[in-house]
């Protein structure tokens, strides 16, 4: 059996020129949702912790129904259910948009992970000190360069370990694109198990390549959260 799984090694982990490897695509849907959800949570997680309610009303409405409706729902609707309209038929960049089954995941992903990252950037926001925009006031700054440069920097920053925990979500929750037909690690892992019936070495193989995922995102959050995060750290006389 092992013999026959050497076989498909280069599903899991080859890529030529004409294929990409079921790991190539799982990373590639984990940093492109991640970087589209981070670039749209930023002014989104500001919008959110404004006290003015035409403001934040909006943004809290969209992170209430992508957090309250589960992502497998939400990917089918971008796969089939938004396509299955005629105003998409009809124009025809959304008709070749949502054809695509990359495009369809990457939104749903997209979408999903930045509802989630705005929650988490505006607690951080809501909790910054307010010592600290005093200062910032005290020198002169205006709105802009208070967010920019006092309470985002020191926002982000707090939130680093909550948001490394929901990266690491994201990654779980890429194995929903094989519904989507995206040959991911879970879709070649399917189908290597339909052509060996090795289900145990097959899954097995998945696993150890999410959990080799996991533990490096691990260690780079980690990385990141003691350099970053070293000024909350009690000082030593």
């Amino acid at each position: 059996m092992i013999e026959i799984l050497r076989q498909y090694w280069k599903n899991y982990l080859y890529t030529d020129g004409y294929h990409y490897s079921g790991l190539v695509v799982t990373l590639w849907l984990l940093v492109a949702s991640i970087v589209l959800g981070f670039c749209l949570a930023v002014p989104l997680a500001v919008a959110r912790s404004s006290s003015n309610r035409a403001i934040s009303g909006p943004v809290w409405l969209y992170t209430y129904v992508f957090r309250g409706t589960p992502l497998y729902v939400q990917l089918l609707l971008c796969y089939t259910g938004l396509y299955s309209l005629q105003f998409v038929h009809s124009h025809e960049l959304l008709d070749s948009f949502f054809r695509n089954a990359m495009n369809c995941t990457l939104l749903a992903f997209a979408l999903n992970e930045c509802a989630y990252a705005t929650e988490i950037f505006a607690g951080s926001i809501k909790a910054t000190p307010y010592g600290e925009i005093e200062a910032a006031q005290a020198f002169g700054m205006s709105r802009f360069k208070l967010y920019t440069r006092i309470i985002l920097p020191s926002a982000l920053r707090r939130a680093l370990p909550n948001y490394s925990n929901e990266v690491i979500l994201m990654l779980h929750a890429t194995t929903l694109a094989f519904t989507a037909t995206v040959p991911d690690i879970l879709k070649v892992t399917r189908d290597v198990n339909s052509a060996t019936y090795a289900s145990f070495h097959a899954y097995g193989i998945a696993a150890v390549l999410y959990a080799s995922i996991v533990f490096t995102l691990v260690w780079a959050f980690r990385r990141m959260e003691t350099r970053m995060l070293a000024f909350l750290k009690p000082q030593g006389h």
